[in-house]
């Protein structure tokens, strides 16, 4: 009986079809990951040259006077525009890959059955690298509830993804420093942790809306999300097209406000209306920052400049924390879920952990 020539006996030296295709995925792994060091190394070789490219640009090509309010204008908006853009795509291809291992229904898993305060610190941890915003809250909300989350747990997932938000978190570090940033960090999950605590302890389940708490699900359908590292790779660039391509328009306009703030006001100004010494300036921030709506990459470059003219640091913390987790229109969205009593205790409790944050940090700083 003649052999099929498709099989290769191993005692022959032969290769299978399966060995060979092995091999060329990893030789695709090994060559994406060589793209992928050139390329982080071509990054930081550009990133280092951002200022005196941009110092070019303003005052060698355009010819516009150097500490002019117009030169100082063009000259931040030039040198910020390519360097957020630039951590922009560098952070979402990281946190694009290590979301590849996340799921909202793998975070449902590990967050149900909790005891509540462990689930509160865990919610909030999870908070920072699930790919959830404001839009998601319900559909998360539903599915957090209908697995057995407790509520406070869920609400402590809910403050802490929109606030506590990795591309915020590295352009604080790449505009402000890492102590900011940290500041940032830690000041946020903590909100988040007290905050969905102690609307655990308010007992406040009856406040959800009815036809949330008649639906069911299945706690323990995990799906499979056995991925290759080539997958997890490309999860990496779509990420990064997908989330640029969306917010370019919000950091370039956030990036033009903080321009103009850099440029035309006056020295002083903002410490006289944000500064420490008016006692009035964190819950005003507060309400101010309410109903506006931007993503962390919109707001970062206008706190930059903010903070430049001579605002204080807890004033602005304050400010960029109501933007990001108190918005108007996640009120809304929200409202499908929670009755009108809940919202207010929400509100109340977070904004009240965020005008603490500020005026704990215009103290000390």
């Amino acid at each position: 009986m003649k052999e099929s020539p498709n099989v290769s006996c191993p005692c022959q030296g032969g290769k299978s079809l399966a060995d060979k295709t092995s091999k060329l995925g990893a030789g695709q792994i090994f060559y994406k990951l060589f793209l992928l060091a050139a390329g982080v190394a071509l990054w930081f070789l550009i990133y280092r040259q951002l200022d005196s490219f941009s110092s070019f640009l303003t005052y060698s090509v355009l010819s516009l006077d150097q500490g002019s309010h117009l030169g100082d204008a063009v000259h931040f908006f030039l040198y910020d525009t390519p360097k957020v853009l630039m951590l922009l795509a560098l952070v979402i291809y990281g946190v694009g890959i290590i979301r590849t291992f996340f799921t909202a229904e793998r975070t449902r898993k590990i967050l149900a059955g909790k005891r509540e305060s462990v689930g509160n610190i865990l919610a909030a941890l999870l908070g920072i690298v699930t790919p959830f915003c404001s839009c998601s809250a319900v559909p998360l909300f539903i599915g957090f509830v209908t697995a057995g989350v407790p509520l406070g747990v869920t609400l402590s997932f809910l403050v802490a993804a929109p606030m506590v938000n990795e591309i915020a978190l590295v352009l604080l570090y790449g505009l402000l420093g890492w102590k900011v940033a940290a500041l940032y960090l830690f000041t946020g999950l903590v909100v988040a942790i007290v905050a969905g605590w102690i609307i655990g302890r308010l007992g406040m389940e009856n406040h959800i809306e009815e036809w949330v708490r008649e639906l069911q699900t299945n706690a323990d359908a995990v799906p499979d999300n056995t991925l290759t590292w080539n997958e997890r790779l490309n999860a990496g660039k779509d990420a990064v097209i997908d989330i640029v391509s969306r917010v370019w328009v919000y950091v370039i306009a956030g990036i033009a406000v903080g321009a103009g703030i850099h440029g035309y006001v006056p020295e002083g100004f903002m410490a006289s209306i944000m500064g420490r010494d008016a006692w009035w300036s964190v819950p005003a921030a507060v309400v101010i920052g309410i109903p506006m709506y931007s993503n962390a990459a919109g707001i970062v470059p206008v706190i930059h400049a903010l903070l430049e003219k001579g605002a204080a640091l807890g004033t602005v913390l304050a400010f960029m924390m109501s933007v990001i987790a108190l918005s108007l229109p996640e009120m809304v969205i929200l409202r499908k879920v929670l009755k009108p009593a809940m919202i207010g205790v929400f509100i109340a409790v977070v904004g009240s952990g965020i005008l603490l944050v500020g005026y704990l940090f215009n103290m000390i700083i």
